[in-house]
Parts: structure tokens; C-alpha cells; sequence
């Protein structure tokens, strides 16, 4: 199921990677139509990209802090007064206790307009013990074309790269299970080699490659010896290692104390 939402937007990849061309950061050497023609791209597209970004920054992360509130109502002294704490809260969050919000927020600021799409990822991360909101570029979130919201969506998967150290790190806290996995195998997608290209960067993964793990949400029928699953569609989220197809984990994704098995909305389009 995976590998048929890869290969349904394949076209997608391709204009993005021919469009990362056109950002003027790289001289080719051309022999057509003549030896020696000019091989430089005008930036004005990546100049598009940075007016974007800064304008989006300074809109969605002022130096007060990105959260805003709005009394929906009815408007009290005591509703007002609980508006204020409620930003006070968040501000302070996002700006002291996630030291990496804004960093993640310029990234996905910078490859959305790229891309077209960005997404966050908003978690409470087992190691930190702190909430996290990481940016997710569209290469690494794969959903089929043709869907148009994740809340419907019966299928999208996280793509991420964990080496053996941080995926030990995450058996020991229990987040995953305590299995064996095996030496995995390089893998490097187009978008990402393109990036590498050009920026000149050049990623050696011989003495420790990563393991691709795909944490795939999904809405599927589980045995009932799982969370009490009644013979329905539920939504789980399942983590597994691409090179061995080892499961890492299988979590319930709805309140366990919702009858109606809402799905949990974990990412941000």
C-alpha cells in the first residue's frame, strides 16, 4: 500500500525536482545549443522563496510569540482574563520550553512554496519529555495523490531515517519493541539527492546507514486481541522497518476513553 502512494505521485516528484533546477543555485556546463553555452538560471524564483518566507515569519512567529487568541461568544472579564493566560501559556511554550519551534518553522517555511505542501508533525516526544512540533517536508510524507484531507485519509506515512543508537534509545524508554533489526540499506530518494546536489553536500552512510522507518497511520481491522478492536475499522498507528519489514510498534490512535474511535490528528498540512 506504501509503495502505491509513492508510485501514484510520481509526477509530483518529477516537477519538483525539475523546478529545484530552476532556483538558480547551480552553473551547468552546457554543450547545446553550442560548447560553452550559459548554463546559469536566473534566482528570481529562489528570491520569490525567501520574500515568502521572511513575509511568513514575521506574520506567524512576531516576537511575541506565534499563538493568538479569539473569545468565541459572549465576552466576559473572566472569559478575557482566561483568553490572556491561554496565550501567556503557549507563547512561553513555543519560545522557551521548544527551543526548536522556530528553527522547524523557517524550514518548512522555505521548501513550502517549493513544494507546494508542508506539513508539522505535533508529538510528545518520548526521549525529551517535551512536546515537539517538527516540520515534515512533502518528500518524506506520503499520502495518495488523489486524497484531499488527512482527517478522511485511511492512509499517510511518515518516512523517517533513525539511526541504530536512536531507535535502541527509543526500545529502552518502551516506545518500541525490544527487537533485532537488521543491517539496513542505503536508501536516498531523488528529491533528497537533488537537495545534496545542490548544495554540494555529499552524504556517506557506509560506516552507519540509517534505518528507513515508515510510521504509517492507518485505518484498518485488527485482530479484537488488539484493543479490544469489535471486528471494525480502527485507526492505528504502525511503525515498521523498510529493509527487514520488522514491526516496531502498533498503538491505538484514538482517546481510549472515546467510544466512537476518533482518529488523532498527529500531523498538519
Amino acid at each position: 500500500d506504501f509503495e502505491a502512494d509513492r508510485a501514484s505521485r510520481s509526477e509530483w516528484a518529477s516537477s519538483y525536482i525539475k523546478g529545484l533546477d530552476l532556483l538558480g543555485m547551480k552553473i551547468e556546463d552546457r554543450s547545446q545549443p553550442w560548447e560553452g553555452a550559459c548554463g546559469v538560471y536566473h534566482p528570481m524564483l529562489t528570491d520569490a522563496v525567501i520574500r515568502f518566507q521572511a513575509q511568513a515569519m514575521s506574520e506567524l512567529v512576531p516576537a511575541t510569540g506565534p499563538a493568538r487568541s479569539k473569545v468565541m461568544g459572549k465576552i466576559t472579564n473572566e472569559r478575557a482574563e482566561q483568553a490572556v493566560r491561554v496565550v501567556d501559556e503557549l507563547n512561553y511554550l513555543t519560545t522557551e520550553v521548544m527551543p526548536d519551534y522556530r528553527d522547524e518553522m523557517e524550514q518548512m517555511l522555505f521548501k513550502l512554496p517549493l513544494a507546494g505542501s508542508a506539513f508539522k508533525k505535533v508529538y510528545f516526544d518520548p526521549l525529551t519529555q517535551l512536546p515537539s512540533a517538527d516540520f515534515v517536508p512533502a518528500e518524506d510524507f506520503v499520502v495518495a495523490y488523489g486524497e484531499s484531507n488527512l482527517r478522511k485519509c485511511p492512509r499517510y506515512t511518515h518516512v523517517m531515517r533513525r539511526t541504530a543508537q536512536e531507535i535502541v534509545n527509543l526500545q529502552q524508554v518502551g516506545f518500541y519493541s525490544g527487537v533485532d533489526l537488521q543491517e539496513p540499506e542505503r536508501e536516498i530518494s531523488d528529491i533528497e539527492e537533488k537537495y545534496n546536489e545542490m548544495t554540494g553536500t555529499s552524504v556517506s552512510y557506509d560506516d552507519d546507514p540509517p534505518h528507513t522507518l515508515l510510521e504509517m497511520h492507518v485505518t484498518m481491522e485488527l485482530p479484537e486481541s488488539y484493543y479490544g478492536s469489535d471486528g471494525i475499522a480502527c485507526p492505528y498507528i504502525i511503525t515498521i522497518d523498510k529493509s527487514s519489514l520488522t514491526i516496531l510498534s502498533i498503538y491505538r490512535n484514538w482517546d481510549e476513553n472515546d467510544d466512537k474511535k476518533t482518529k488523532l490528528m498527529h500531523f498538519v498540512h
